[in-house]
């Protein structure tokens, strides 16, 4: 392991947690930001991404990346680039596990579904989602409610995308219960991790397009980004027939992204003089990012991705459906509670918006297929388009 960036995150100098713990070695010689790592990868909510849309939802196909897979290959990314820019891998790792928690099923669709059903209660965000799951939904210990993590891991996933200035109401309640300094930057552990996220669905985003025929290779050729990619595989093993090469096309793309969110990052760091991570939260910029060339050819990329992938007549009639499904579920809990599991039926508030948020809560943790099969027990049959 390389030695630690004066500027990387010190878990013996977090600020700890808002329950305090006994912090012997019983459970292992693990610092802070390991039992971080290791409490995310045993809860409930992060097993249950395996079956939570990521592109596709509720794929038929086993190749297909969910949730799950999704935030893997994310760790993969930001444990690579946090190693080399000297920061902590482990904070890093957390937090590329724990970004999607807060999805509910069917992915966009779904959060679109609640944030309607919760106009008049605040709305529905996934980010805010993550919080709340973390902070007090997940109950694995006997004396408090949530995972009970450090307050650097919270502050990361709470700010990945930078200062937050208009709080929700979810994130606003994990806030004043341990106050996340939201007006500021986070840490580079947390700025790294997003663009983990960023690097890894626009890459694998394109494989599982390809592989479900949604998109093309030459389609994808308009992109200039793509374009030099495939060129360089071209290039490279030109004795090796095309159908071979799509698997070294996303490689070069990622590589590509990753070495120059390094080169980038180094020079951002070292013109803003930072010597440590309060500097880095002070500093009044994002320190980790790509390049102005790289990010000019990565929103390309984006562009077409939601014009060719997310926007096709396939998956907006997949949306529909999914939206049909969390509406129609979150109007027959509330219309009839008792029709709720006996753990959430028995925690019900008995006003609003506590109420209604409290049915968000159930409907968020469920999976795509668990939504399915619950839709159709309470409501009836639903006609689902190809892919589910």
């Amino acid at each position: 392991m390389s030695a630690r960036a004066p500027w990387a995150s010190d878990p013996a100098r977090s600020r700890g947690r808002l329950h305090e713990e006994h912090t012997g070695t019983d459970r292992g010689p693990r610092d802070a930001f390991q039992r971080d790592r290791d409490r995310i990868i045993h809860s409930i909510s992060f097993r249950r991404l395996r079956h939570k849309t990521q592109v596709f939802m509720a794929p038929d196909g086993d190749h297909f990346r969910v949730r799950l897979t999704h935030s893997l290959e994310v760790a993969q990314i930001g444990r690579t680039v946090a190693r080399t820019l000297g920061l902590n891998e482990d904070l890093t790792e957390a937090l590329c596990l724990a970004h999607d928690i807060g999805h509910p099923p069917f992915g966009h669709a779904g959060e679109d579904a609640l944030k309607a059903a919760l106009a008049g209660a605040g709305g529905f965000d996934h980010n805010g989602h993550t919080l709340r799951t973390l902070v007090s939904i997940e109950r694995p210990y006997p004396r408090w409610n949530g995972l009970n993590l450090t307050w650097e891991t919270l502050e990361g996933l709470a700010k990945h995308n930078g200062p937050v200035r208009h709080a929700g109401w979810a994130l606003a309640a994990a806030d004043a219960a341990y106050p996340l300094d939201l007006a500021s930057w986070p840490s580079l552990e947390a700025q790294v991790a997003a663009i983990a996220d960023d690097i890894a669905y626009d890459n694998h985003d394109i494989d599982d397009g390809l592989r479900a025929g949604l998109l093309t290779l030459d389609q994808l050729l308009a992109v200039p980004l793509v374009a030099r990619s495939w060129d360089a595989a071209r290039t490279r093993f030109a004795d090796v027939e095309p159908a071979r090469l799509m698997g070294e096309l996303i490689r070069g793309q990622i590589g590509a992204m990753v070495n120059d969110l390094i080169v980038e990052t180094r020079g951002r760091i070292a013109a803003s003089r930072v010597g440590s991570v309060d500097e880095v939260r002070a500093a009044g910029i994002c320190l980790a990012g790509f390049s102005p060339a790289m990010r000019e050819a990565e929103r390309d990329l984006k562009r077409f991705m939601y014009a060719n992938l997310y926007h096709h007549p396939r998956q907006l009639a997949a949306a529909d459906a999914a939206r049909t499904i969390v509406a129609g579920l979150f109007a027959a809990y509330h219309g009839d509670p008792g029709v709720m599991p006996a753990e959430w039926k028995d925690r019900l508030p008995s006003s609003e918006p506590a109420r209604s948020r409290h049915i968000a809560d159930f409907i968020a943790g469920m999976t795509d297929r668990y939504a399915i099969s619950r839709y159709r027990e309470l409501i009836g049959a639903i006609d689902l388009p190809d892919g589910f």
